[in-house]
């Protein structure tokens, strides 16, 4: 066996949702929680298990010896596609009651959001523009397209910092975090695609704006699921994208809650370090999500592939107590996230920032922001 092929094979755990995913959809019934159950539980089983992996490769190994990790990312959208489109046109027309077919869309949008979003995520960051547009037609597909121009204009811009939307402040509830950045996230990235533009010139109704290729590709998608299934087709097709959203967002809560950057004055920040964003290197998890949880390293390098990614030592980055999966579980009952976290967030602060004695302004997000902030 190819020996790159071999160490790059624990990635593709993902591709093991397709078959649960089919076999949920001819058995009807309960099958559809063997998705969730497989993305959820296996997997923090499985971190239980297997514990930790500290080690670091080399970040010299060239694109050639990655061939296969990049694999996986390229080959899941045409998965992604025909599992949702193909059960769509299966669904309105089996005898799938309507309960079995919300379930069963609700494990393809644990899918989508679960490997789907974090797939895009890596694409969106490659130089490739074929990769960049394979990023763009995941998004598309669970209706969350602005989040490339947040994510990459925005996001790593302003991470730990109270102009980024998708920094969860400390002692903030994720069902409040949710709808703040369903409400403000949209808009955030169409000031910063209009900013943008305005620096180059031009308008924004010009065509580089990414927001009409937003739109066509999302209108196609809609328009795919009612030329298949009808409008019971669309309405499972949202559904799937609103669940894969908040997979999204329970994972945006996770990574940075409570972690800010020093204020320097007049709207300043300290750059991006590890210490901004939380390392966990519980080892199955990080097959499933390709790296994900080495979160410090991504924001430091954020063009370094995911084979790549460093972890980091408590010295140098927080560590979360459990994978992912175990911590969104968390994240979903405030009181017991705080209980947990924030005891967290306070030893952080006193390893990073002993000197800061005043928290309140970076506790309540009020810091001054400059004028004509993306």
């Amino acid at each position: 066996m190819d020996p790159d092929f071999r160490h790059a094979l624990p990635f593709w755990m993902s591709l093991g949702l397709v078959p649960l995913a089919v076999l949920a959809a001819a058995m009807g019934g309960w099958w559809w929680g063997l998705m969730p159950a497989y993305a959820w539980y296996l997997v923090t089983g499985l971190d239980l298990v297997l514990g930790l992996d500290q080690s670091n490769p080399d970040t010299e190994t060239g694109v050639e010896a990655l061939f296969w990790y990049r694999a996986v990312t390229v080959v899941w959208f045409p998965v992604q596609f025909c599992l949702i489109f193909g059960l769509i046109y299966y669904a309105t027309r089996s005898g799938l009651s309507g309960w079995e077919q919300l379930g069963l869309f609700f494990g393809l949008g644990v899918a989508s959001g679960t490997i789907g979003m974090v797939y895009a995520h890596e694409l969106l960051h490659q130089r490739p523009g074929w990769e960049r547009w394979l990023g763009d037609l995941l998004l598309a597909s669970t209706l969350y397209s602005h989040f490339r121009t947040e994510h990459l204009l925005v996001h790593h811009s302003w991470v730990a910092t109270p102009r980024d939307a998708v920094s969860a402040r400390y002692n903030e509830g994720f069902y409040r975090f949710f709808w703040r950045v369903l409400s403000e996230g949209p808009a955030s990235a169409w000031r910063a695609e209009r900013n943008r533009l305005a620096r180059a010139g031009r308008p924004v109704t010009d065509r580089r704006n990414p927001f009409w290729r937003y739109g066509a590709l999302q209108a196609g998608m809609l328009g795919l699921a009612l030329l298949l299934g009808g409008w019971q087709g669309v309405l499972l097709f949202v559904w799937q994208a609103f669940v894969a959203i908040w997979q999204l967002e329970l994972t945006n809560y996770v990574e940075h809650y409570g972690l800010t950057r020093r204020h320097l004055g007049n709207g300043k920040y300290e750059h991006v370090l590890p210490r901004h964003s939380w390392n966990a290197a519980h080892k199955a998890t990080n097959w499933l999500l390709i790296n994900l949880q080495r979160h410090s390293d991504h924001h430091y390098k954020p063009d370094r592939r995911f084979p790549l990614l460093q972890t980091y030592s408590v010295d140098e980055a927080p560590q979360l107590p459990m994978g992912y999966p175990a911590m969104t579980f968390l994240a979903m009952i405030p009181p017991l996230w705080r209980r947990r976290m924030n005891p967290r967030v306070r030893a952080w602060r006193r390893q990073f920032y002993p000197d800061i004695a005043d928290w309140k302004p970076y506790n309540r997000g009020d810091l001054p922001m400059p004028r004509g902030a993306i």
